[in-house]
C-alpha cells in the first residue's frame, strides 16, 4: 500500500457498518468508545522522531522525555535549528550528521546507555546514506518496503516502524500483532481465557482490513474500557488459538522433586563417609 491517507469519517462508517455483520464484537468496541481521533503528526523529521522511539525504549515517558530533551539541547546552538523553539515538548530538531560526529562520552553524559548511543549513531549514518529516507520518499514507499528498510537500523523493531506508519505517516491498514495492549484488547473484548497467538491475531485480523489500523486503535481503547467497566460483554468468547500457559501442577511437581533431590544429596555423603563400628572380640 503506498497512499498515506488516513481514514476519513465517512469510511469509518462504512467500516462500522461492515463489522455488524462480519464481527459484531469490534462494532460494540467501537460504539462504547466513540469517535476515531487518530490524527497523524509530521513535526520531525524521520530521523528525529526514530531517535525519539530508540531513548524511550525500555523507560517510563517521564524519564525518557528527560533525557531526549537533553540530547536535543546538545545541538541547540548549532545549525539552522539554532533558533527554533520548544515543539511537543522537545528542543532543536535532530540533525543526523552533528549526532554522528558527537563523541560517544558527550552523548554519554545526556543520560543515554551505550547500547543506545549505538542505535542512534547507526541510525544516523543509516539515514545519511538514504536507507531511512525522509518523509518525501517514505510517502512514496509500500508498507512493507518501509518496515524492511528501517529494520535494518540497530535497535529497531517492527513495532517501533508500525507505530511510525500508524501515527507518522497516517498509514490505515497496519496491524501490531505483536503489541502487548492490542492483544489484551482483543483478549478483553473477545473473552478469552488467555492471550492470543500473534499468528492467530493476524489471520483473524485479515476481516478487518483495509483498515486494520483503525481496528488496533479501537483494541486499546477496549483496555480503557474494561479498566472502567463500559467493555461490552460478547455474546460468546471466540474461538481463536490462544498461548498456551505451563501448567501449575507440573511446575509445582518438578520443583519439589527437586527440592527432594538436593535434600537427599548430603544424606547419602554423611552416610557413605561413616566409620563401620568394629566388631566386640
Amino acid at each position: 500500500m503506498n497512499t498515506a491517507a488516513a481514514a476519513q469519517p465517512l469510511d469509518i462508517a462504512a467500516f462500522r457498518r461492515r463489522l455488524a455483520k462480519t464481527d459484531p464484537v469490534l462494532a460494540g468496541v467501537i460504539r462504547a468508545a466513540g469517535k476515531y481521533t487518530v490524527v497523524p503528526s509530521i513535526t520531525h523529521t524521520p530521523f528525529h522522531a526514530l531517535a525519539s522511539a530508540i531513548t524511550h525504549q525500555q523507560l517510563n515517558g517521564t524519564a525518557a522525555m528527560s533525557i531526549f530533551n537533553r540530547l536535543c539541547g546538545l545541538y541547540s546552538n548549532e545549525g539552522e535549528q539554532a533558533d527554533q523553539k520548544r515543539v511537543d515538548g522537545e528542543t532543536a530538531l535532530l540533525e543526523a550528521k552533528l549526532v554522528l560526529a558527537t563523541a560517544d562520552e558527550k552523548l554519554r553524559s545526556v543520560g543515554l546507555s551505550y547500547a543506545k548511543i549505538a542505535s542512534i549513531k547507526d541510525l544516523a549514518a543509516k539515514t545519511l546514506a538514504g536507507v531511512v529516507p525522509p518523509y518525501e520518499i517514505l510517502h512514496t514507499l509500500a508498507d512493507d518496503e518501509i518496515v524492511e528498510r528501517i529494520t535494518q537500523v540497530r535497535g529497531i523493531g517492527r513495532w517501533t516502524v508500525e507505530m511510525m506508519l500508524m501515527f507518522r505517516l497516517g498509514r490505515p491498514d497496519i496491524l501490531p500483532i505483536d503489541d502487548f495492549g492490542v492483544r489484551n484488547g482483543f483478549r478483553l473484548a473477545y473473552g478469552l481465557r488467555g492471550m492470543p497467538t500473534p499468528r492467530a491475531l493476524a489471520e483473524f485480523g485479515e476481516r478487518w482490513a483495509p483498515y486494520r489500523s483503525v481496528a488496533a486503535w479501537y483494541l486499546w481503547r477496549a483496555v480503557d474500557l474494561h479498566k472502567a467497566g463500559k467493555l461490552p460483554v460478547p455474546a460468546a468468547p471466540t474461538k481463536i488459538q490462544i498461548v498456551k500457559k505451563k501448567k501449575k501442577k507440573a511446575a509445582k511437581n518438578a520443583a519439589i522433586a527437586k527440592k527432594a533431590a538436593v535434600a537427599k544429596k548430603p544424606k547419602r555423603i554423611a552416610k557413605a563417609g561413616r566409620a563401620k563400628p568394629k566388631r566386640a572380640k
